[in-house]
């Protein structure tokens, strides 16, 4: 970096304001301010950058020839639209009278100056298609052998292309004004029916009006375009925020699945336990009626029936253990929660196997 590229960074400023200038430079670029806190080297680089292009990326004596050619092409643009205005105009000039001759009887004179003006715009015509070419010294291949000079004779009497000429721009005006009113009446159908003074008046504002509309139509376009691009960009921004809250949402949803299944495998192994209590008292009791010989005979069948729902009993809390068992290891993640659980889960266990030693010496 030469010594005058250093005094112009210098400047510029530091930190933030650095940044806000570099930034200010190149709004065509993707970069944001922490992009530039991130890379120093790279913000010095393109604040020197910033006094040899514009903030399109062009260099000033670029910028300065394309302007120049902009300009050219924007004055020959305006000179071919010219001419192919005027000849559609002279084209349509034509057809009207066509049109006319088939639905009255036009006069002499008119139709004499529309004829002349169709043979020599004819003429003009073919003459180009013969010589496409005028930048070119190259001889171009001849159609049907024809040459321009051969094309000249079939032009009307010089006599007739007089008068033509004499009444072309006084028929072109009429033509023009005739077009200008038809557009005035489609652009405002409530000028139709006024004086032809008004309407003249109005067709001299008429031109700004259509270009103050054709700009706020552009502006239109442009805004339709910005608002779309932000509806995309808010758009994106809210699904990526609903899954952030779906993401959540399931998160606490699984914590609260575990706290409750938590509690409520705590309640199913206290409703066991209290079970195999009941049950332990009661056999506890009949034993002790047995050694004392007072079980009533009776209550054989009975006692048999007792035997086969502590069997059935056995089984169900033997499923409920295992399943309980799944469902404690899926909840090791739970810490001093599932230490808790473990603990219940080995008092459980411990009156199962109580339950099968009383069932064992009642059977003896």
């Amino acid at each position: 970096m030469s010594a005058a590229e250093s005094t112009y960074v210098s400047t510029l400023g530091k930190g933030d304001s650095l940044h806000q200038q570099v930034l200010a430079s190149f709004p065509l670029c993707d970069i944001t301010e922490e992009d530039l806190t991130q890379n120093p080297q790279f913000c010095k680089l393109l604040a020197t950058l910033a006094q040899h292009v514009d903030q399109s990326g062009l260099t000033v004596p670029l910028k300065t020839e394309l302007e120049k050619a902009e300009q050219k092409l924007q004055s020959q643009r305006r000179y071919w639209l010219r001419s192919e205005g005027i000849h559609k105009a002279l084209q349509e000039m034509i057809q009207d009278n066509c049109i006319r001759k088939h639905h009255a009887t036009v006069p002499p004179d008119q139709n004499m100056f529309h004829e002349t003006m169709e043979k020599c715009l004819l003429v003009v015509q073919c003459i180009r298609q013969l010589d496409p070419s005028s930048t070119t010294n190259q001889d171009q291949p001849s159609v049907l052998g024809l040459t321009p000079q051969q094309m000249m004779e079939l032009m009307p009497s010089e006599k007739n292309v007089q008068r033509m000429k004499q009444s072309l721009p006084k028929e072109l005006e009429k033509h023009l004004k005739k077009k200008c009113l038809s557009l005035l009446s489609y652009y405002q159908p409530e000028w139709e029916n006024e004086s032809e003074g008004l309407k003249n008046s109005k067709l001299s504002h008429l031109s700004a009006q259509l270009d103050n509309e054709k700009k706020r139509a552009e502006s239109l376009k442009e805004t339709s375009w910005e608002n779309s691009v932000l509806l995309q960009r808010q758009t994106q921004l809210y699904l990526s925020e609903q899954i952030k809250c779906i993401q959540l949402l399931q998160s606490l949803i699984l914590d609260h699945r575990l706290r409750i299944q938590t509690d409520l495998d705590r309640k199913k192994l206290d409703y066991f336990e209290g079970k195999l209590e009941l049950v332990l008292q009661k056999i506890k009791a009949e034993m002790v009626e047995i050694q004392l010989d007072t079980y009533p005979v009776d209550k054989i069948s009975a006692h048999r029936k007792i035997r086969e729902k502590l069997v059935s009993d056995l089984k169900a809390s033997q499923v409920e253990k295992h399943s309980i068992e799944l469902k404690l290891a899926s909840f090791e993640i739970l810490g001093k929660d599932f230490e808790a659980l473990a603990e219940e889960y080995c008092r459980l266990r411990q009156e199962i196997e109580m339950n099968n030693w009383a069932l064992k010496e009642f059977t003896q």
